[in-house]
C-alpha cells in the first residue's frame, strides 16, 4: 500500500482554546480528514495518497488526540465541532470538503447541523444516533462500562494491538499513558445520548454523503438508513463485507467511494 509523503508542514494553530495539531499533503481544493475516537490524524495517512492527487488534503489531531491538547479535559460532539469550524476558520479554508470516520463522522454531522455554510459537502462515515442496545454492549465489550467507567485492562485485551497504537499516539515525554486519561475523559461523550431529532436533520444543507459497512459491530446499518431518509437530498453507500474498520481494512474502496462523491461536488 502507497505510504502518505511528506507533509508540507506539521504545525500547531490555536482554534477554540486549543493548540491544534495538524498537516497538510498535496495541492488543489482543501479536503478535512477527521480521524475517529481515540485514534489520531496518524490513522488515515493511509488514505493520503489517493485523497491528495486530487485535493489539499488537511488532517487535524482531534481535542485531547494526538499532539492535540485539550486544557478543560471536556468531549462532546457538539464542542469538537465547534473546534473544527474554528480549525477552519484560523486557516481561512473557503467551504473545505470534510470526510469523517466514527467519532469524526459524528463530527461531520454535528457541523452539517449547525454549521450548515461552512463546507462544500461532506462524508458521514459510521455515525450513530439512537444510542442503540447494540452500541451500548459494544462499548461495554470494549472495556468503556459506563459513564465515566473504564475498565483499562478490558480494554487491553479486547483491542491488544489497537490499544498499544493507541498509546503511542497520544504519549508525551510528561505522560508516556496518557491515553488512559483520554480513555477515561472520553467515556463521557460516548456514554451520552444525542437526543437528535428529524428536525435536527433537517438542518443538514450541505451535500452528504452517509457511510457504512454492512457489518459495523458498533452501529446498527438501520441507522444510517435512517440518517439518509431524514437528511434532504443525501446519498447512502452500504458496504458489503465491511465492519467499523473499513477505511483501514479496505482503504482502496473506501477512497474510490468518497472521492466518487467529493469529485462530483468540486468546484
Amino acid at each position: 500500500m502507497a505510504r502518505a509523503s511528506s507533509p508540507q508542514n506539521g504545525q500547531y494553530v490555536e482554534a477554540n482554546g486549543l493548540n491544534m495539531y495538524y498537516e497538510e499533503y498535496g495541492s488543489g481544493q482543501p479536503l478535512v480528514l477527521l480521524h475517529g475516537g481515540m485514534a489520531a490524524g496518524k490513522n488515515v495517512e493511509h488514505l493520503i495518497p489517493a485523497f491528495s492527487k486530487q485535493f489539499r488534503v488537511i488532517v487535524p489531531d482531534s481535542r485531547g488526540h494526538g499532539k492535540t491538547n485539550n486544557p478543560s479535559g471536556k468531549f462532546s460532539y457538539r464542542l469538537m465541532a465547534d473546534d473544527v469550524a474554528a480549525f477552519i476558520e484560523a486557516l481561512d479554508l473557503k467551504q473545505p470538503s470534510l470526510c469523517g470516520w466514527s467519532d469524526g463522522g459524528q463530527i461531520a454531522l454535528e457541523l452539517g447541523m449547525n454549521y450548515p455554510n461552512t463546507m462544500n459537502c461532506m462524508v458521514v462515515g459510521a455515525a450513530w444516533y439512537r444510542f442503540s442496545e447494540q452500541y451500548q454492549m459494544m462499548l461495554k465489550a470494549m472495556g468503556w462500562e459506563s459513564l465515566g467507567t473504564v475498565n483499562l485492562e478490558k480494554v487491553r485485551q479486547a483491542l491488544g494491538p489497537m490499544a498499544e497504537m493507541w498509546r503511542t499516539f497520544h504519549a508525551t515525554p510528561d505522560e508516556p499513558d496518557r491515553w488512559e486519561k483520554l480513555a477515561t475523559q472520553i467515556s463521557t461523550m460516548w456514554w451520552t445520548p444525542l437526543g437528535y431529532t428529524a428536525d435536527d436533520f433537517q438542518k443538514v444543507k450541505t451535500p452528504t454523503l452517509i457511510l457504512i459497512g454492512d457489518r459495523d459491530q458498533i452501529i446498527p446499518v438501520e441507522e444510517a438508513v435512517e440518517m439518509y431518509r431524514f437528511i434532504p437530498g443525501s446519498e447512502l453507500a452500504i458496504v458489503p463485507n465491511a465492519n467499523h474498520g473499513l477505511p483501514m481494512a479496505r482503504a482502496e474502496l473506501f477512497t474510490t467511494i468518497v472521492l466518487d462523491f467529493l469529485l462530483h461536488y468540486m468546484n
